[in-house]
Parts: C-alpha cells; sequence; structure tokens
C-alpha cells in the first residue's frame, strides 16, 4: 500500500485527533474530531472558541491523526494545513450529525462554524518502523 493509499485509510477510519494553533508565538493543542473530503478535513466549532482567534491571527494548523492506542507501532499522518472559517449553511448541514447536539442546537445554530483545513503537506508515520512517507498532494 503507497503513502496516498494509507493516508485515505487512516482518514477513513479514524475522526479523533490534535489539532495545534499558535496562541502568543507559542503551541495549542486540543483533541477534535474530524470529517474529511478526499484528503481535506472539516471540523465544528463555536466561533467563540480561543482556537477560531488564534486562526484568525494565524491560519495554519498541525494535525495528528490515526493512533489508535495500541502501541509504539501505529501508523498515524501528521498534517500541516492551512484552516479557513466557515458559516456556510451547506457545509454546516454536510457536516452536522447527533455527536454534535451536546454543544449546538442544530446545524443553523449561530454559534457553529466549520474549520476547512487544506493539507499543505501530509506524512503517514511509523508504519512498520519506516522512515515517515510523504503523501504526494
Amino acid at each position: 500500500m503507497d503513502a496516498m493509499q494509507t493516508a485515505k485509510q487512516i482518514l477513513d477510519h479514524s475522526n479523533v485527533g490534535t489539532m495545534a494553533t499558535v496562541y502568543k508565538g507559542k503551541p495549542h493543542s486540543r483533541y477534535m474530531t474530524f470529517f474529511h473530503d478526499d484528503l481535506t478535513l472539516y471540523t465544528a466549532t463555536s466561533k467563540e472558541t480561543d482556537k477560531v482567534d488564534e486562526l484568525k491571527n494565524n491560519p495554519y494548523t498541525h494535525i495528528l491523526i490515526g493512533y489508535d492506542g495500541d502501541g509504539v507501532g501505529d501508523t498515524y499522518l501528521e498534517i500541516l494545513g492551512e484552516t479557513s472559517v466557515s458559516d456556510d449553511e451547506s457545509m454546516k448541514e454536510k457536516v452536522w450529525n447527533e455527536k454534535l447536539e451536546g454543544w449546538f442546537e442544530g446545524p443553523d445554530d449561530p454559534k457553529l462554524v466549520i474549520l476547512k483545513i487544506a493539507p499543505q503537506s501530509m506524512r503517514v508515520m511509523n508504519k512498520k518502523g519506516q522512515p515517515p512517507q510523504e503523501v504526494k498532494l
């Protein structure tokens, strides 16, 4: 399996990862739930969160996704991406699912925004002890 196939397989089977932004010149990470369309990632958040403010100042993010917790040999993705913040209704409908009901009233909640992460680089990490593999974007 090549790096692109591995990356797509990881994104198909993993939806929780860490997302880092920059806060006052330092990294700030949190767990997020991601959805994907091909290699573009989407995540729902409130427009009132620190991460939205941080991304307005610096739109770049670093994401780790795919770690299963099985141990040192877990294969995962390391993604550097540029983020845009959207309140487009069609995007909210596309990403909406019942897991978001604890935070939002529905896809039309005025606090709900969608972060769209366009990958600029992506690497498959820890694949059977091999060196990192670049995913050609």
